[in-house]
């Protein structure tokens, strides 16, 4: 049965990958992002998008609009979108800090409250973290705001479950290693993930449409390396 799917960060990389492959199996994607040229250019009838900001308050309410225009209803969201800065503790300011948390935090918080009031008991809140923001795991200078705000968002997820439980919809968490997207080409320059991201997508893709019939408010470790 097709699916009403909103999926954020989808200019380039897992996001993108995953509108393609969800959109092929004929579930309606509203793809977020603020570049919407590479979308634009898939030719789906099915992917729905516009320019999308997870920093600007304003978008939000495009999106309540959209859904009680055109779906009434969502099923699934994926909080794909990402921010990372690779800089010495030390050399880090307010304002950068701000930046990630602002898209990999406040933006899955946000969106979230914004869409839960159009989703179904068995709806499925999908959040992409990393395994730098697994208490525990390897930790990589340079760092401190990227993997300290995929940690926060961790546990947004296992609060956002519990809270929920009763009513649904299910939230769960993948923590993703290392992919090789273009934004780890610009963290980490040259150097080479094991996993593509069309590969990633096409996990993401299945967990996203059956994983909350059998996890919910769990974290899953996604990483055959490490990072």
């Amino acid at each position: 049965m097709n699916k009403n799917i909103i999926i954020t960060g989808t200019s380039r990389g897992i996001g993108f990958e995953l509108v393609r492959l969800l959109a092929k199996q004929g579930h309606n994607v509203l793809a977020l992002s603020r570049n919407t040229k590479p979308i634009s250019q898939l030719h789906f009838d099915n992917i729905s998008s516009f320019a999308f900001d997870l920093c600007n308050e304003v978008d939000y309410k495009k999106v309540a609009d959209f859904i009680k225009k055109e779906w009434k209803h969502v099923d699934i969201l994926i909080n794909n979108a990402g921010a990372i800065i690779n800089k010495p503790f030390a050399q880090t300011t307010f304002k950068d800090f701000e930046k990630v948390y602002q898209t990999n935090v406040f933006g899955v918080s946000e969106l979230t409250r914004t869409v839960l009031p159009f989703m179904k008991n068995n709806g499925h809140v999908v959040t992409i973290s990393s395994m730098g923001g697994i208490q525990g795991s390897m930790k990589f200078a340079g760092l401190s705001a990227y993997s300290s705000s995929k940690g926060a968002v961790i546990t947004l997820v296992e609060l956002l479950a519990e809270e929920y439980k009763e009513t649904g919809p299910q939230f769960n968490v993948l923590a993703l290693g290392a992919v090789q997207t273009e934004m780890l080409e610009e963290a980490f320059p040259g150097y080479q993930a094991p996993t593509s991201a069309k590969e990633m997508a096409t996990y993401i893709q299945d967990f996203a449409l059956t994983g909350n019939k059998y996890y919910n408010g769990k974290v899953l470790q996604v990483s055959n390396s490490t990072p």
